[in-house]
């Protein structure tokens, strides 16, 4: 089977790997669509990021579904040819976080496409794949698609449940890519009474208008337009945080009442923090990383027709076109959501798109 491979920056490769048989408790799948995450971009155009750097080849890849192909012995409740969400999320179950419900904190997590551990953790931005049965949740009536955009929005759906009761606050969301927009969308759902988003680009923001986001600000064209939000000590209840850049966690700051919520789900580096501002409101910071429960409910969420992915899919590429496709993913000025088609019969969008 062929597999997308990240060597080093730049340097993307479609091998050939070998197939494997699933064991005792797990099944073989045959991938359908994967979607391109900022992490894999990360190690595409960089070669990591902060601290994590390629040291060895590293498949890519966490965001997938799949049509079963094979069950192994003691499987039950998947059936062949069934459509499944891939969860990357791997957790031993016994450490002392797992044991303690914090899988997402696992001493000894394998979650796919991730060069954290050493040797790296093999991604699933490949033709065939052997997961864990618990690993795959059933998502009937979902297009290949949708399936795949399961882990993104669990990211989104942890980050809301870290942010606490969202019922009729005021929510500000920093940056408008796939998991700002997939924000908007879980806190509306969540009840938020008012959302304001905020991007550098037109594209990201009409998507976030689309999604739910009650007013959208353009910080490039507006930079000044938060500052009516931080009169009297602020305005808004929650703040996600999904740039990653420090501009935009200050600014944010400012637009929070005291005692406000920060999630911080962007990844950009360690970042310097207006502790002045952050002491004197007596905010609150929250981080949020990955998830775990939140997948089999992002999966029914989708299902039961609450939340709608579709409109985040903006280009589906076949896997012969990965490496285009990549680079049509790091234009933040004409895709969204970047995925690519293991199975041929998905691609739909030209890379002129």
């Amino acid at each position: 089977m062929k597999a997308i491979v990240a060597h080093s920056a730049k340097d993307l490769r479609i091998e050939d790997h070998p197939d494997a048989e699933p064991a005792e408790g797990e099944v073989g799948l045959a991938v359908a669509a994967g979607g391109i995450c900022g992490s894999d971009l990360h190690y595409y155009q960089h070669g990591g990021f902060g601290a994590v750097r390629l040291k060895q080849p590293m498949i890519l890849g966490h965001e997938v579904s799949a049509r079963v192909a094979k069950i192994g012995p003691g499987v039950t409740g998947l059936e062949v040819g069934q459509l499944v969400s891939v969860s990357p999320s791997r957790p031993c179950r016994t450490c002392r976080y797992c044991q303690q419900g914090l899988h997402n904190q696992c001493l000894n997590m394998r979650f796919y496409g991730s060069a954290m551990p050493f040797p790296h953790i093999q991604g699933a931005f490949r033709e065939t794949l052997v997961a864990d049965a618990v690993q795959c949740v059933p998502a009937d009536g979902l297009s290949a698609g949708e399936a795949a955009m399961a882990e993104p929005l669990a990211v989104a759906l942890h980050a809301t449940r870290r942010a606490g009761d969202l019922l009729g606050k005021r929510v500000l969301v920093t940056g408008c890519g796939p998991i700002g927009v997939l924000s908007i969308l879980a806190a509306r759902r969540a009840g938020a009474g008012e959302i304001v988003a905020v991007d550098l680009m037109d594209f990201t923001l009409d998507i976030a208008k689309a999604a739910g986001a009650d007013r959208v600000i353009n910080s490039r064209e507006e930079p000044e337009a938060l500052s009516a939000y931080s009169a009297d000590k602020g305005t808004f209840d929650v703040l996600y945080e999904c740039s990653g850049a420090a501009a935009a966690l200050t600014a944010g700051i400012g637009a929070l009442r005291p005692r406000g919520v920060i999630v911080q789900l962007g990844l950009g580096g360690d970042m310097s923090l207006p502790m002045m501002a952050i002491t004197a409101k007596e905010l609150e910071l929250r981080g949020s990383f990955r998830f775990h429960e939140e997948f089999a409910i992002g999966v029914d969420l989708m299902r039961k027709g609450l939340i709608d992915v579709k409109p985040l899919i903006s280009h589906t590429i076949a896997l012969p076109d990965a490496r285009a496709a990549f680079d049509l993913a790091s234009d933040r000025g004409r895709a969204m959501k970047v995925q690519i088609a293991f199975d041929p019969s998905l691609s739909s969008s030209s890379l002129q798109a």
